[in-house]
């Protein structure tokens, strides 16, 4: 009983929060980077395993409809957008008060002999992100009343899951409902992943990023707590793809990771910048770096190096030769190779860095059945074409696969392909430059199979490693402050994100048209002989401000 009044209690220290957090602009942004993170990595780091173990491939695919059904649906009907973000917003709702029941039988199981506390202390500890943003959601939309009305029918669930036996709890397991809550999870991150209302508008200027920074960090401790509470409460059968594993990487990859920065800032130095006069040498530095290189050569092998540096030199060539405009240029560049190195080329690796981490942690898990090569191969490509890796990235994507079991060709794809294999590049090409392009490719990856097997050049002891990582984390948690952490995300999106927000309080018809028309991509028409000076304005992820586009253009007419 004493760890049921705990979790209720739990719940209604969010609304506290809000009312103090909301009272600024700055305190608001720190709230929406604190739920932000927490709840969306709460979702993706230990909710999403979970529904794979149980529903297979077939429930990512009910996540992704959960979270893009809605965004398309409010790009197809503009009109009735507003219906739609609320329908996926009840669907959200729903899915958490649902949730609570499970809440309530797992508070059965901690008191039962043999079980740990920590399992209690877990539930307990993540009902906190969860009514805070129920408030965040709920409060400035459908007012106090409602939002007050849900968490009351939250704490009464929780109650009758804890008093209703275990026949009610079998009933909304997670074998039987593993699709319903894997729909539901796609709207949650929908909801979350688009700011409710109108928190943009108050910070048109990036005044409050350190304050959404400085949230959001918040959050990560607590995601950490959590997770490490829940790997002691709780037997994982598949230990090789739980959150051990993924720490177990980032040891294994931050003095690496060091390095290459280190490697970035050193070709900085000696003149090679993502900014140099020649396409070519623009087109490797977006290929390979050459800092992806060192990541391929100490944890890959040599071989595998050498066979991407050479692949890597046949692109270049050709995309070059062919006067192709690279997408997402650098718009603005540091004058210290240090902070080009350890800053600049951070604040755009790190989420690709941790995507990909992320991503292989999810499509490795063995309840997915991926060993056919070929399948494997396309599930890469599903994940490339919307999205434009980084090549810092991509190397981190083909050693989490390699480590994951994963076949030749599908680890040396991530290295050779996925900087350039996206919509958005695709689009600035003509028919037959993509032929060629593919045809490159596809006979790299075929020569790939005749390579020998991966393995690593040395191993480094783990005090080492410990340190590379807590200085990594570093560069990262500042980049986060920099940047905040909507920005950060930013970043992995094709199209400039205009703020997709739902200001349903002073929503106005012209800023909503406004907030769509930025989403749109350059027609198919668009040629590889596209003045690049149109290319900064069309396909700049990074959110700079307008001043610095002459410069951008500056650059890139030689």
């Amino acid at each position: 009983m004493l760890y049921l009044l705990a979790s209720c209690i739990a719940l209604l220290i969010g609304p506290l929060f809000y009312r103090y957090f909301s009272s600024g602009s700055g305190l608001q942004k720190g709230l929406d980077g604190f739920i932000f993170v927490s709840l969306g990595g709460l979702v993706l780091i230990h909710i999403l395993p979970e529904l794979l173990q149980h529903g297979g491939l077939l429930a990512v695919v009910f996540v992704f409809l959960g979270i893009w059904g809605p965004t398309a649906s409010e790009r197809l009907f503009h009109r009735y957008s507003e219906i739609t973000h609320n329908l996926t917003l009840s669907l959200g709702i729903g899915g958490l008060l649902l949730h609570t029941i499970t809440d309530g039988g797992a508070m059965v199981l901690a008191q039962q002999d043999g079980s740990s506390i920590l399992l209690a202390l877990g539930v307990i500890m993540h009902r906190l992100p969860v009514g805070l943003a129920i408030w965040w959601l709920l409060k400035p939309q459908v007012g106090t009343r409602w939002a007050s009305l849900v968490l009351v029918a939250m704490m009464l669930l929780t109650g009758v899951g804890y008093f209703a036996g275990e026949q009610l709890i079998t009933q909304l397991s997670l074998e039987n409902t593993v699709y319903l809550q894997a729909f539901v999870t796609g709207s949650i991150l929908h909801v979350v992943l688009h700011q409710p209302h109108g928190q943009h508008d108050t910070d048109k200027q990036g005044k409050y990023e350190y304050q959404a920074g400085i949230g959001s960090l918040l959050g990560i401790g607590l995601l950490v707590m959590l997770l490490l509470m829940d790997s002691g409460g709780h037997e994982h059968a598949h230990h090789d793809h739980s959150t051990e594993q993924l720490m177990t990487w980032l040891l294994t990859l931050a003095p690496i990771l060091l390095l290459s920065y280190g490697a970035a800032a050193l070709r900085f130095k000696l003149g090679l910048t993502p900014q140099d006069s020649s396409l070519a040498r623009r087109w490797f530095q977006r290929l390979a770096g050459p800092e992806a290189l060192v990541i391929t050569a100490l944890l890959l092998g040599p071989w595998l190096a050498l066979f991407q540096l050479l692949v890597v030199f046949i692109l270049s060539a050709y995309l070059s030769h062919a006067n192709v405009t690279i997408t997402d240029p650098h718009t603005k560049l540091p004058s210290n190779s240090l902070r080009f190195g350890f800053a600049h080329l951070v604040d755009r690796s790190a989420p690709w860095i941790l995507l990909s981490l992320v991503l292989v942690n999810l499509i490795g898990h063995p309840s997915v059945p991926l060993s056919n090569p070929l399948l494997q191969v396309i599930v890469l490509l599903l994940v490339f074409l919307p999205m434009r890796f980084c090549n810092l990235g991509a190397a981190v994507l083909a050693l989490a696969l390699a480590y994951s079991g994963w076949s030749p060709i599908a680890i040396m794809m991530p290295l050779i392909a996925a900087p350039v294999l996206n919509i958005a590049q695709l689009k600035l090409m003509t028919w037959p430059q993509r032929a060629i392009l593919l045809s490159i490719i596809a006979l790299s990856l075929v020569a790939a199979l005749r390579l020998p097997l991966w393995f690593s050049l040395f191993t480094l002891p783990e005090v080492v490693n410990l340190v590379a990582l807590l200085i990594l984390s570093g560069l990262f948690a500042a980049s986060l402050l920099r940047l905040g952490p909507r920005k950060f995300l930013r970043r992995l999106m094709l199209s400039k994100p205009a703020a997709h927000a739902h200001s349903h309080s002073h929503s106005h018809a012209h800023g909503h048209s406004h907030e769509h028309a930025h989403s749109h991509e350059p027609s198919a028409s668009h040629t590889s002989v596209q003045s690049a000076a149109e290319t900064p304005s069309a396909h700049d992820h990074s959110d700079e401000h307008t001043h610095d586009k002459a410069k951008a253009d500056k650059h890139s007419h030689h």
